[in-house]
């Protein structure tokens, strides 16, 4: 697969190419920037699963998970914009460097260059990316709707992951997999291995912004705190006795760098890290779990891997 990620690399770069060198420069600012590819990846890992011979990744497949990633990629520039972020993947993010009306714009610009991929892999494709799009707003919608809302409950929390991350590593999986003419029952079962498997990825994403430096992300730790979101460790230990009246005393409005900082410390020794890492490996079993009929071939292998060490990311940070 290595091969052919550096082959998404060249074509991520290809179609966001515009007439205007400014655009292009923009347009490709994230992508320089790197990134683990993971949905490109599980694109053409889910194309392959029947695969014994673990052939190159037809070009259909390539540009399938190179529309969802410029998705996701458009997404970026537009959360960074309302978070007014300053650095993504260790470098300026673009409303940094150019301003949010050109970060709203390159980011319309990625979401457009999607749509066109899309529609040329087909109906059904095209109208899964879309679909996709939709419930990717309608999560980021609900978590602005519980901004600074102390009673957030898990299942609202659940609900809105959904939307924002599981559904694009969902459509991924979906589209290499309807791309490489899988039998329907296939299909859904890789669509279920990357909705359970991105439920898992962003409780543990919630996770280390709590736990991890800023090196280790990549940008500033904490940052949800800052912004009112309350993630999965924080809504645990919120309910935690010893350690939640004193969150409830900082929670709930606009808080300083020093109680930020303080609230980072109330979450580890609240016990909703522990509780945050219990939910992150049921979904991951319940990803393993939906691929484990599937024949085993190197994409079943490299899927049933990526379940088995999600959790995992979070362990360094624990020390």
């Amino acid at each position: 697969m290595e091969a052919d990620l550096v082959r998404v690399e060249h074509e991520l770069l290809r179609v966001v190419r515009s007439d205007g060198e400014f655009l292009t420069e923009v347009a490709s600012h994230l992508i320089r920037a790197g990134g683990k590819r993971v949905r490109p990846g599980f694109a053409m890992a889910a194309a392959s699963t029947l695969d014994a011979d673990a052939q190159p990744a037809a070009i259909e497949v390539v540009r399938g998970g190179c529309a969802v990633e410029l998705v996701h990629i458009g997404s970026l520039y537009h959360d960074d914009v309302m978070d007014d972020a300053t650095t993504r993947r260790a470098v300026r993010s673009v409303n940094s460097e150019w301003g949010n009306l050109r970060a709203i714009l390159a980011g319309d610009y990625l979401l457009g260059r999607a749509s066109e991929i899309a529609s040329e892999l087909g109906t059904e494709v095209a109208g899964l990316l879309a679909t996709t799009i939709t419930r990717l707003c309608e999560g980021q919608i609900l978590e602005l709707e519980s901004a600074f809302d102390t009673s957030r409950s898990v299942e609202r929390y659940e609900k809105s992951i959904t939307g924002k991350t599981a559904s694009l590593l969902s459509a991924a999986c979906r589209i290499g997999a309807i791309v490489a003419g899988h039998p329907r029952n296939v299909i859904d079962s890789l669509t279920e291995f990357g909705l359970t498997y991105g439920m898992a990825f962003q409780v543990v994403d919630d996770i280390l912004d709590v736990i991890a430096t800023d090196e280790q992300l990549g940008k500033p730790a904490g940052n949800d705190l800052i912004e009112g979101i309350y993630t999965l460790p924080v809504i645990h230990s919120m309910r935690n006795p010893e350690v939640g009246s004193e969150l409830y005393e900082i929670l709930g409005g606009p808080i300083s760098i020093d109680q930020r900082d303080t609230a980072r410390d109330l979450v580890r020794r609240g016990g909703g890290i522990e509780l945050a890492l219990e939910s992150a490996q049921s979904w991951a079993d319940q990803a393993a779990n939906s691929v484990s009929d599937l024949p085993d071939t190197p994409g079943a292998q490299a899927l049933r891997a990526a379940a088995g060490h999600i959790v995992d990311r979070a362990a360094a940070p624990l020390g």
